[in-house]
This record gives C-alpha cells, sequence and structure tokens, in this order.
C-alpha cells in the first residue's frame, strides 16, 4: 500500500505558535500512514509537481503573505483533490489581502470578543471568554463529529465572516453584552467543511494556545478533519 503525502506548511504570526503547535499532529499523520513534510513557506504551493504528489496540506499560517503563483498553486491542487485542513489563524485568518484565498476557505476571522472593560489586564487573556462550541444536526451525523456532544471552552471565541458553501458542523453564538455595540446575538461557525472542485476543505476555529489544541474534543475533531480531507488511495 502507497502511503499518503502530508504537507505541513507553518508560520506567520508567532503568538499562534505555529511550530509548536504542528508539532502536536505531526505523530498522529506518521501513525496514520503519512510520509509528512514540513515547510516554513507558501512558497511551496507554487510546486506544482510537488502538490500533484500531496494528498493532504495541514497549514498553519497567521496573517503573512502568499504570492500570486504559490495562491493559484494552493487553488489548483485543492481544486484537483488535495486536501486542505487547518485550525484557527493558521486557516481562517490567513493571507488576509487575498480575496482569492478567502473565497477557497469559505470563512474569515473578524474578531474576538473581549472581557468587560473593566476586567481586562492588557494581556492576552483580556480576549479569553467562556462559551460552547454547538454541534449542529448536521455534525451529529458527519464522522468528524461522531460521539463529541456540545462542549465548554475558555480561550478566543472566534467571530467569523462566511458563505453558504460551507458545510457547518458546529457553531458558537456570541450574546449581546452592554458594553458591545451589536444588538443581538450572533451565531459564527465553528467547525466547517467545504467541497471544492474535487478536493476537501476542513476548519476548526478553536485552537489559539496549545493547551487548547490538547483538549480532547478540540484534538478529536481536528484529527478527524485532516483524515477527512486527505484525498483517499482510492482516488
Amino acid at each position: 500500500m502507497t502511503a499518503r503525502t502530508a504537507l505541513v506548511v507553518r508560520g506567520g504570526w508567532e503568538g499562534h505558535h505555529p511550530v509548536e503547535a504542528t508539532e502536536l499532529f505531526l505523530p498522529f499523520l506518521a501513525e496514520r500512514g503519512f510520509d509528512v513534510r514540513v515547510e516554513d513557506s507558501p512558497k511551496i504551493y507554487a510546486d506544482r509537481d510537488e502538490m500533484d504528489r500531496t494528498d493532504l496540506i495541514v497549514q498553519s499560517v497567521t496573517m503573512s503573505e502568499i504570492s500570486d503563483d504559490a495562491l493559484k498553486g494552493l487553488r489548483g491542487a485543492v481544486e484537483r483533490g488535495t486536501g486542505l485542513a487547518g485550525w484557527h489563524g493558521g486557516i481562517a485568518d490567513s493571507y488576509r489581502n487575498s480575496s482569492d484565498y478567502l473565497q477557497l476557505i469559505g470563512g474569515q476571522f473578524a474578531t474576538h470578543p473581549a472581557l468587560h472593560p473593566d476586567a481586562r489586564e492588557g494581556g492576552e487573556a483580556d480576549n479569553f471568554l467562556r462559551y460552547t462550541v454547538e454541534v449542529t444536526d448536521l455534525g451529529r451525523a458527519h464522522e468528524i463529529m461522531a460521539r463529541i456532544d456540545d462542549f465548554p471552552l475558555c480561550t478566543e471565541q472566534y467571530w467569523v465572516l462566511s458563505d453558504d458553501l460551507n458545510d457547518v458542523l458546529a457553531t458558537t453564538t456570541h450574546p449581546v453584552q452592554p458594553y458591545h455595540p451589536w444588538h443581538r446575538p450572533i451565531t459564527s461557525p465553528a467547525v466547517w467543511t467545504r467541497l471544492w472542485g474535487r478536493g476537501r476543505i476542513f476548519v476548526a476555529t478553536p485552537g489559539h494556545s496549545l493547551e487548547v489544541l490538547r483538549d480532547t474534543n478540540v484534538r478529536t475533531i481536528i484529527e478527524r478533519g485532516m483524515l477527512w480531507a486527505s484525498r483517499t488511495v482510492s482516488e
């Protein structure tokens, strides 16, 4: 049996610990039979031969920039069947200036609401809220979310701009607070899948820190999402 090939692309803003975060999942990919290559730049996406050999891309690149050639290569690879997976800002807040990338992913980080102003101390924990990841009816029937119920987290709660091509497996709702300017609760996708050409895309918005990525539910969802997104041997 020929091993599948996974390409891990990591970099961008260091606050999301792209090296340490992706290292958590490298043993899992190896155990599932993937030959894993790691790159520190999206430049590899422009290599057509390498992309055609790749069954799964795991991206952890927050913000940063991508060249036209690399973006064209990434979109083409997914259209031809290469899977694309990631979590948090490493996939949902990458390459902000590229509308074509945003269209590919189907969801873009907009903000993460913060604590009451009187409770803020000036650190990243100011943006950590207690919230619930709620599994949708579609999610309850999907292999990625099998046997996972609604679960709580205390971390950044992503407010995501998205479109209807996504199959939303879990959501999170931002409540109305007197110190925020919105006037009704806002529900954002927290886990979604997306079909693009022959390829599959998986996104989970939790994953700000290593602690969150080690949460049993979050880690299970990401591991299953990577397997779901990957091109299979039969393809």
